[in-house]
């Protein structure tokens, strides 16, 4: 066990490290996740002449809320592996006793440690400029967000490096994850909040793992009415269909990536 923490705190370290080297490369990735603060504006205005559920005070907390979850789950393992299958940089990982998925998790969480202080800052300046959007979540929320959050990174990195395993029969796996990032951005809340789709629809839409990944902790931290045991119970259950998916997926990859010699 002393030998996995270890290990574990040897690959934050060296990525943390990593990451603090290309400190304004962090924060332009910071500032290209402002998506949330741009539809910000459209739902707020769009707000003051009609009826959508929430109010403009209410629609500008849920896209900074969104903007917040997104930087805490943005994930880009998808072109890492892409590029290691393709370029055969997968075979020095194969050789090391560790399986390479968590040279990738490592670079994550090192990344989101050194990301956290930027977003908090942009978070702060958009406090001081929108002073009635302001409000303090309780200790409850701030907790149920945190675990929501974590979870919802956990679901999207795996789903991510699911698609990255058809890096293992084509070279352009990425291509399949652009098209399911569509259904993503307008089925996880990220372009609208689910309060204003159709009841029958938001109940359809809640079945699928897109909104776990940004409505439901977005929920949670802001307060909107939400089903916190069904939302955690159907986080897990997308998140070991996945990973069941995902480990099938690995092992076949193996087999053709080492039958052609690499």
């Amino acid at each position: 066990m002393k030998k996995i923490i270890r290990k574990a705190f040897t690959l934050l370290t060296v990525y943390y490290a990593y990451m603090l080297e290309y400190r304004a490369e962090l924060i332009l990735w910071v500032l290209t996740g402002s998506l949330p603060i741009i539809m910000m504006g459209v739902w707020t205005q769009a707000a003051e002449g009609g009826q959508f559920g929430l109010s403009p005070t209410e629609f500008a907390r849920y896209f900074l809320a969104v903007f917040l979850v997104r930087q805490l789950t943005v994930v880009w393992v998808i072109w890492e592996c892409d590029r290691e299958v393709v370029e055969g940089r997968l075979s020095p990982r194969l050789l090391q006793p560790l399986d390479p998925v968590w040279y990738h998790v490592s670079s994550h969480l090192s990344e989101r440690v050194a990301r956290i202080p930027f977003a908090i800052f942009l978070v702060i300046l958009f406090f001081a400029l929108y002073p009635q959007a302001f409000w303090v979540p309780s200790f409850t929320q701030i907790i149920l967000f945190s675990l929501a959050s974590a979870m919802a990174f956990a679901l999207r990195f795996v789903i991510q490096y699911t698609f990255a395993m058809f890096a293992f029969w084509t070279e352009r796996a990425y291509a399949l994850h652009d098209f399911w990032f569509l259904f993503y951005l307008f089925l996880s809340g990220t372009i609208a909040p689910l309060e204003v789709f159709p009841e029958q629809v938001r109940q359809i839409v809640l079945l699928t793992p897109f909104p776990y990944l940004i409505n439901f902790p977005v929920s949670i931290l802001i307060g909107l009415e939400t089903n916190i045991l069904r939302g955690l119970l159907i986080t897990i259950g997308w998140f070991i269909l996945f990973l069941g998916i995902n480990r099938i997926m690995w092992r076949q990859g193996l087999k053709k990536y080492s039958g052609m010699g690499a």
